[in-house]
């Protein structure tokens, strides 16, 4: 399968995610599909809370899934936020976040449709992971 079918299907799996998210607030639906080693796709939408702090970002759920799943690492993510005019990325928390699981060479894929979406590393979202080195 080629990178190109790859994140297609990966961006169809967060599409569809974005459907089952809890953004009665903001009115703008995020579904996040993340690429495990083994092929294994988790996916995650976005949670919103009247008290905005306590939201959670779609790309966030998908890690802390993974995570509660027992994996670790992962291969590509795939960001849908299909009320948008343009692709958004994520977040600088989710940045942070995706850091601690990925390195900088993932793809990440994001768009309000496949069509739209561009694809950008890890490391070019969040070029100055200076924390990183803690970790090691």
């Amino acid at each position: 399968m080629t990178d190109t079918n790859r994140f297609e299907e990966l961006f169809k799996k967060a599409l569809e995610a974005s459907e089952r998210s809890y953004s009665p607030y903001s009115h703008f639906p995020v579904g996040a599909a993340l690429l495990m080693e083994d092929g294994t796709v988790i996916t995650g939408c976005n949670v919103e809370n009247r008290s905005y702090g306590l939201t959670n970002c779609a790309e966030r759920t998908a890690v802390f899934t993974a995570v509660a799943r027992g994996y670790k690492t992962f291969r590509a993510l795939a960001i849908a936020a299909p009320k948008a005019d343009y692709p958004v990325g994520p977040c600088g928390a989710c940045r942070q976040v995706l850091t601690e699981f990925a390195p900088q060479d993932t793809p990440v894929i994001f768009g309000p449709t496949y069509e739209k979406s561009v694809v950008k590393t890890l490391g070019e979202l969040y070029p100055f992971d200076s924390l990183h080195e803690l970790g090691d």
